[in-house]
């Protein structure tokens, strides 16, 4: 977590104190407001309401907001194809190295959370990273690198296993295929 998470996060906790303050505010001023049968009692409970409301958002976002894990050395990706269950694709630009590869793949298995996701066939979400090249004007060749796999039924602890693809690795490197 970076400064500026770690001081929104802390901003918007202090919000909602401050919130939940003014929120107590208007319910004991709609107490009074009962007691004393004032005209605008009914619009107090309202207010009462949405300033709950909006108290417990701020909080709620104070809270579960910024829980991003950074990879060092990770590269920033597109999300190109994910089925909602087992596969994913991931487009990574054609100038990485191996290290790069291999943290982006990881970052994109942190990123991409199992919650929701079918178990699928085999139980375990495979996240694949690919580049295009193109050898000829008009023509794209997808070129996948590598692989990153993990559990889709547990988060906590779960270990990411990484598989890159020397051959494609190397062809990359190499630049038998031409941008």
């Amino acid at each position: 977590m970076n400064f500026f998470s770690q001081l929104a996060e802390a901003d918007l906790l202090t919000y909602s104190q401050w919130l939940g303050i003014l929120t107590l505010v208007c319910l004991v001023l709609t107490v009074v407001a009962f007691l004393f049968k004032w005209g605008i009692r009914f619009r107090l409970v309202g207010i009462t309401s949405f300033m709950g409301v909006v108290t417990g958002s701020v909080f709620a976002l104070g809270v579960g907001l910024f829980t991003r894990t950074t990879v060092p050395g990770a590269v920033r990706y597109a999300l190109v194809f994910d089925n909602a269950a087992d596969k994913v694709t991931i487009a990574i630009p054609p100038t990485v190295a191996k290290s790069e590869v291999e943290a982006t793949l990881r970052q994109a298995a942190l990123d991409l959370q199992p919650y929701g996701r079918s178990l699928g066939s085999s139980g375990q979400l495979a996240i694949r990273a690919r580049t295009l090249l193109h050898p000829e004007p008009g023509i794209s060749q997808p070129l996948y690198l590598g692989e990153a796999r993990r559990s889709i039924r547990s988060s906590a602890d779960n270990p990411i296993a990484i598989e890159l693809f020397a051959d494609n690795l190397a062809q990359l490197r190499e630049g038998r295929i031409e941008e």
